[in-house]
C-alpha cells in the first residue's frame, strides 16, 4: 500500500506486565466464554471460519506472516456479529422461559422448535446498528421466536436495511448518527417494554453486552486453535468501533498468554476514533460530528464502558486510518497477491489489516511497532460484502465475481 494518513498513540495507561486478573474477569470470564462456546458450536450450520495465510501480501509488506481470519460466511450472515447478537437473544429468551417454567435451563432447540412460543412471541428485542449487529439480532429473533425492532442512522445503506428486514425485523431509520440511534433504541425500549440487545454498554446496562462480547471470544479462540502448533502472532491489529470486538480478542489472548500476549493495536477510522480519544484523555470521552466513514460498522463516537475496562490496561497502541486505505485494501484482497487467494472483504472488515499495512508503509511507524521480516501479524476480516452494491462500487466487481460461493 502507498503511504496513507494515520495518527498513532502508544497507550499511556497500558499495564503490559499485568496478568488477566479479577478486574478483567469481572468483564469477561472463562466460565462465560466456555458457556458461549458450548452453545454456539451446537447451533446448526456452525463451523469455524478459515484462518488464511496471506504469504504474498506479507512478503510485499516486508513481514514474516499475515494471518487473516475470514468471517465473511459466518452462519450465512456475512460477519462475525453472528456470534454476538444472536447469542444474546438466545440467553435472554432462555432465561425468560426458564423463569416462567421453573426450569434450570432451556435448550436452543426448544426455542427453534417453538416449544415455548406463547412466552417468546410476547417478547420484543430491539437494538441500534450500522448493519451487522442488527442482522445478527434479527436472525436470532427469527430463529428463537420473538419480535425485533431495529434503529438505524441516516448513514446506514439501504442494502443493509433490506438485509435486516429479510429476517422479519422492523427497521426504523432516524435522523442523526449511530450514537443517536443507540439513544433512540434505549428510549423506545423503555416506553414499550422491549429488551435492548446492544453490543455497546453504558451505565446501568452491562449484562447483555457482556453476553454479546462472550460470543465474540469464540472467534478469537478459533483463531488460536487454527494457528500452527506453538505459534503465536507477534502483533494483533483489530478494528475499534465501540470496542467490544477488540476487548473480546484481547481478553482471550490475555487469558492464555498473560504478559507474553501479542502486541495489541486498535485501528479506527479518522472520523470515528473514540478509543483513540479516550486513551489519549485517560477516560472515556465522546467524539462528535456525523461519524460518517466508509467503514460504516465502525461509525461510533462512544466507547463501551465494559470494553473500556479491558482496553484501558490491555491495549498497547491505537491508530487511525483514512477511508481511502480501507477502499484500496478491499481491492487488493479481491485481486489476491501472488499465492494469496482472492478474498471478499467488506469496508469495516479490513480496518485492522489496513492499519497494519499503512504502518508498514511508514518507516517511523513500522520501526515503532517492530514490523519487519520477523513479525507475524494476526488480523480479523470481520465482514464480507454485507452490502453487495457498496462492495461493487468500491471494488469494481460483484462479490460473486471475486470469490464464487
Amino acid at each position: 500500500m502507498r503511504p496513507y494518513r494515520t495518527k498513532h498513540s502508544h497507550n499511556p495507561l497500558a499495564e503490559r506486565k499485568g496478568p488477566y486478573g479479577p478486574a478483567q474477569a469481572r468483564v469477561l470470564d472463562l466460565a462465560g466464554f466456555e458457556a458461549a462456546r458450548r452453545e454456539i458450536t451446537s447451533w446448526p450450520g456452525y463451523a469455524p471460519t478459515p484462518l488464511i495465510p496471506l504469504d504474498g501480501l506479507a512478503a510485499r509488506a516486508g513481514l514474516g506472516r499475515i494471518w487473516y481470519k475470514d468471517e465473511s460466511r459466518r452462519f450465512g450472515l456475512g460477519s462475525f456479529k453472528a456470534l454476538g447478537g444472536a447469542y444474546a437473544v438466545y440467553r435472554l429468551l432462555a432465561a425468560d422461559v426458564a423463569k416462567a417454567t421453573a426450569r434450570p435451563s432451556v435448550a436452543a432447540s426448544e426455542l427453534v422448535g417453538r416449544t415455548h412460543r406463547k412466552i417468546t412471541e410476547a417478547v420484543t428485542v430491539c437494538c441500534a446498528t450500522d448493519g451487522n449487529h442488527g442482522r445478527s439480532v434479527a436472525w436470532g429473533a427469527q430463529s428463537f421466536g420473538c419480535n425485533c425492532v431495529i434503529y438505524i442512522s441516516t448513514f446506514v445503506s439501504e442494502g443493509r436495511k433490506r438485509a435486516m428486514e429479510a429476517y422479519d425485523a422492523k427497521v426504523v431509520r432516524i435522523d442523526g448518527n449511530y450514537d443517536d440511534s443507540v439513544r433512540e433504541a434505549a428510549v423506545q425500549a423503555a416506553r414499550q417494554g422491549w429488551f435492548v440487545i446492544s453490543d455497546t454498554s453504558y451505565e446501568g446496562y452491562t449484562a447483555i453486552p457482556r453476553d454479546v462480547m462472550q460470543g465474540y471470544v469464540v472467534m478469537a479462540d478459533e483463531a488460536i486453535e487454527q494457528l500452527p502448533a506453538n505459534e503465536r502472532p507477534s502483533h494483533i491489529f483489530v478494528q475499534g468501533g465501540v470496542g467490544g470486538l477488540a476487548a473480546a480478542v484481547l481478553a482471550r489472548f490475555w487469558q492464555l498468554d498473560g504478559a507474553g500476549r501479542p502486541r495489541f493495536v486498535v485501528v479506527e477510522p479518522e472520523a470515528a476514533a473514540c478509543i483513540y480519544a479516550s486513551l489519549s484523555a485517560g477516560k472515556p470521552v465522546a467524539v462528535g460530528g456525523s461519524l460518517e466513514t466508509v467503514m460504516a460498522g465502525l461509525s461510533a463516537g462512544e466507547v463501551s464502558i465494559l470494553a473500556w475496562e479491558l482496553l484501558k490496561p490491555g491495549v498497547d497502541d491505537v491508530m487511525t486510518v483514512e477511508d481511502a486505505a480501507a477502499s484500496e485494501l478491499m481491492r487488493l484482497l479481491a485481486r489476491g497477491e501472488g499465492p494469496d487467494p482472492p478474498i471478499v472483504a467488506g469496508e469495516s472488515g479490513v480496518a485492522g489489516l489496513a492499519g497494519a499495512l499503512a504502518a508498514c508503509a511508514d518507516p517511523d511507524l513500522s520501526a515503532a511497532f517492530g514490523l519487519d521480516e520477523r513479525a507475524s501479524i494476526l488480523v480479523f476480516g470481520t465482514e464480507g460484502a454485507t452490502d453487495p452494491e457498496v462492495y461493487r462500487e468500491i471494488v469494481g466487481r460483484a462479490p460473486e465475481e471475486v470469490a464464487p460461493a
